[in-house]
């Protein structure tokens, strides 16, 4: 990691300053979303108090606040946040700027220049400043990192700068119709300098729909606790008053997204226990789809979720046609090879929405289909529709047997359709090792490009019981955003971006658009640790009878937490270093206790004192006879020693040989000894091409083309050979921003035979504005990455990236800053 950009301030704290909200100024015509906050009295945070537990792993200012009585229909409120961080580089401008993150704000600026403000946690929020004597222009701008947000085409204000709307004395930044954006950092730009004006107030104000945290984790490991905090409070900001939504940043599809509700209401039954408002969101999103077939699959998975938190017999069978239509269609188009519309931003799964058809998204449709099916047979023969189970147990029969027809209908499977085989509950002890060790193990492979997909892969590794991976790869995947600088959880996100960017540093668009940095869909990681190393987990509907088995694995020694159900909390504490623990049943329960053995002998459990009745065991715990509602407190004696984990490398296929800064447009004699691509050279969308013999093709896809010149003496462009230096030209592939999801392009290098061989890519900044941008490389065949990302800035003069590898490969090309993303000329051999 590099180091961190200092503040004037307590940078990074995870905290947000509150103070008072009765100053605050709204005018007539304001709205929230369809809460009227127009006039008096305000609907400020009010009906609590912060009476409850402080959490310090939390990012949440509101994490200790409880409401009385906090209801689906409660709407949203309001409160202000102020900065914990400032900075200018234009210190002869303002006088007193460290005064904004005081109670007493007053700057004198006597120049142009900008402010930059950290609010120290993302909130979804709208940017004001107050001003007695303003004159000259100044602008206003808001960003999820420390450089101005501007996002793709879509939103009504693609750039998040700009210049504010005056009432009275205070001046607001107003991006939409709803006010708020995703607020991390602000922006005070003086763009116009008259004479000496001040600025008396700055601040944020947020938005927050009341909800109670009431489930709880803790651990040995504090980047865990970090994690499940963020988690919930990734999902609690990004409430809407009437439905949960999917992202704060407003880039045009600020909106319900059925798929990604799965995640984040399954941290919300656990971390809130807010079932009415989950049940609303069920029926809010079952009649808001988005045409995307998973997503319609993952709908049935968070109806399922509702009925085992809460049991809830009469919501569920109100849904009942919902989930019966998108049953009865999956069946419809099994293995037909629909239109599948998206299954997640990774390569391996198209990439979005550039080949979402793929076979191995098909398959991993139909394996969704066999699992919702088994899953919601066992719900609808609960609440007494027997003849839908038998229906659902039949197409299960069916479409299984088919598949087992082929007895090696699994050995081509890769990581995200082995995460879907195991968690449809379809394969042997045997299978399941083979697909884990073959898809499993990489380090770097086995994340997926977003949390989302990584929660299904996370579930699949506690279900084959690797559960030292699992919270390694959590560690990886959430914990390096937070290590980034992050307070909520990312849209895509690849841990190696923190070895090339500096804390809160803008990160790279790709394939999904702008990268948000709230994005509730990553936080499946919540319920994962709740459900598996806590181990609370329900075996009726509404937690009548339940497990508590902690899945410790050999890195957390420690473990506690709770969660809400309709009887009351459940409360467990286990610690397999001093041996005492506890758990709390609720009234009305049954629970089954597995004492964890850690690896180690327990020679010894003792229960309120006296000596517990063990049941039976296997490899990972001690079972006690199941345990009516109370308090218990067990000390176990243990003898020997956890081993130590042992976490792998991160290793890549391909060899990262050098970046060369030095060479320019003189390529001839250090590259291209076996051939070239030049693109757009002769003209638009003519290239120069000299391939080697042992490559077929290469080919780009979504690139626009541009000839930038046809003749120079610059050595920055290319000469064609050493005797024509004076006749260079120079072109380039490009993105094509800002339209949404063009924020990248692909390039395919097709070999004819597998062999060693040396690429070098070219890339220069020809128009001299600032662009910065990601290289990523992938084998061709399995769309694995094979080599570190590397982030190309600074290159107006020109600059190379050069890689050794053995097969056809893909580099994807992703814009970070400035106009788009550009590559010039790729070379073989050196």
């Amino acid at each position: 990691m590099k180091k961190i950009k200092k503040y004037i301030g307590k940078s990074y704290e995870p905290n947000c300053v509150l103070r008072a909200t009765s100053d605050l100024k709204i005018p007539p015509g304001v709205k929230i979303g369809s809460t009227s906050l127009i006039t008096e009295p305000y609907n400020y945070v009010s009906g609590g108090s912060f009476s409850g537990k402080e959490q310090p792993y939390s990012p949440d200012p509101f994490v200790n606040y409880r409401w009385d009585n906090p209801k689906a229909s409660d709407l949203l409120q309001i409160f202000l946040c102020y900065p914990i961080g400032v900075r200018t580089e234009n210190i002869g401008s303002f006088i007193g700027v460290e005064t904004l993150i005081t109670d007493h704000q007053e700057v004198e600026v006597l120049g142009t220049g900008m402010i930059l403000l950290d609010f120290g946690v993302e909130m979804a929020g709208w940017l004001e400043i107050d001003s007695p004597d303003l004159n000259g222009a100044i602008s206003l701008g808001i960003s999820e990192y420390n450089e101005p947000a501007i996002v793709n085409t879509g939103p009504r204000s693609p750039s998040k700068i700009a210049v504010p709307v005056k009432y009275g004395n205070t001046y607001r930044l107003e991006l939409n119709n709803e006010l708020y954006e995703g607020v991390r950092f602000g922006f005070i730009n003086v763009t116009e300098f008259d004479k000496t004006f001040h600025i008396n107030g700055v601040r944020l104000i947020c938005q927050i729909k009341p909800v109670n945290y009431q489930g709880s984790f803790n651990s040995n490991i504090e980047m865990l606790n970090r994690i499940w905090y963020t988690a919930a409070y990734d999902v609690r900001v990004n409430l809407k008053e009437d439905h949960f939504a999917a992202i704060l940043m407003d880039r045009g599809d600020r909106h319900s997204w059925t798929g990604d509700a799965y995640p984040a209401q399954a941290a919300a039954l656990i971390a809130f226990g807010n079932y009415d408002f989950v049940l609303q969101n069920l029926r809010y999103t079952a009649v808001h789809t988005n045409g995307i077939e998973s997503f319609e699959l993952y709908w049935i998975f968070s109806l399922i979720d509702y009925y085992k938190y809460t049991g809830d017999r009469k919501g569920v069978s109100a849904l009942m046609p919902q989930a019966m239509l998108r049953l009865q269609h999956a069946y419809e188009i099994y293995a037909k090879n629909p239109a599948l519309g998206f299954f997640g931003w990774d390569e391996r799964l198209g990439a979005g929405f550039e080949n979402p058809d793929i076979k191995t998204n098909q398959i991993s449709y139909q394996l969704l289909a066999l699992e919702a099916w088994s899953q919601f047979s066992i719900v609808s023969r609960d609440i007494g529709r027997g003849d839908l189970a038998d229906t659902y147990e039949g197409y299960v029969k069916e479409k299984l047997s088919d598949l087992l027809k082929d007895a090696d209908w699994y050995s081509s499977y890769g990581l995200h359709t082995s995460a879907d085989a195991i968690n449809a509950g379809i394969v042997t002890a045997d299978i399941m090792e083979f697909l884990y060790h073959k898809n499993f193990t990489d380090r770097v492979n086995r994340l997926s490009y977003s949390p989302f997909n990584q929660y299904f892969i996370l579930k699949a590794m506690g279900k084959s019981g690797h559960y030292d991976h699992g919270i390694s790869s959590i560690l990886d995947m959430w914990g390096g955003q937070i290590e980034y600088g992050g307070t909520t959880f990312f849209e895509t996100y690849r841990p190696g971006w923190n070895d090339v960017i500096n804390e809160n540093d803008p990160v790279p668009n790709n394939q999904a658009g702008y990268t948000s940095l709230a994005h509730p869909w990553g936080a499946g990681v919540l319920p994962w640790l709740s459900e598996e190393v806590l181990g609370i987990k329900a075996t009726s509907p509404g937690f009548r009878t339940f497990d508590i088995k902690p899945h410790l694995g050999r890195q957390v020694t420690r473990v506690s937490g709770s969660t809400p159900t309709p009887h009351g909390m459940i409360e467990a504490s286990f610690n397999t270093a001093t041996g005492e623990c506890k758990v709390i049943i609720p009234e009305g329960t049954t629970a089954k206790i597995g004492i964890p053995k850690a690896e180690k002998v327990i020679t010894d459990i003792c229960m309120n004192g006296r000596e517990a009745a063990v049941l039976g065991e296997d490899f990972e715990f001690l079972y006690l006879a199941e345990l009516k509602s109370g308090t218990y407190i067990f000390q176990v004696d243990y003898e020997g020693q956890t081993p130590a984990y042992r976490e792998r490398e991160y290793t890549y296929a391909a060899e990262f040989v050098r970046e060369d800064s030095e060479t320019k447009g003189n390529w001839s004699g250090v590259y291209g000894t076996e051939g070239y691509d030049f693109f757009s050279y002769n003209r638009q969308g003519k290239d120069l091409e000299n391939f080697p013999d042992y490559v077929a093709n290469i080919r780009y896809n979504k690139a626009n083309t541009i000839q930038w010149v046809s003749k120079t003496d610059e050595e920055r462009a290319l000469a064609r050979n050493t005797r024509n230096n004076g006749n260079r030209k120079l072109g380039a592939l490009y993105t094509n921003d800002p339209i949404a999801c063009q924020q990248t392009f692909t390039l395919d290098i097709f070999l004819k035979t597998d062999r060693m061989y040396t690429i070098a890519l070219y890339f220069a900044d020809w128009d001299n504005t600032e662009r910065r941008l990601a290289v990523e490389m992938f084998d061709k065949d399995t769309l694995n990455m094979v080599a570190p990302i590397k982030i190309v800035d600074n290159y107006s003069n020109g600059k190379y990236l050069v890689y050794r590898y053995d097969k056809s490969v893909r580099f994807r090309i992703n814009q970070v800053r400035g106009a788009n993303a550009t590559l010039s000329a790729v070379f073989f051999g050196i």
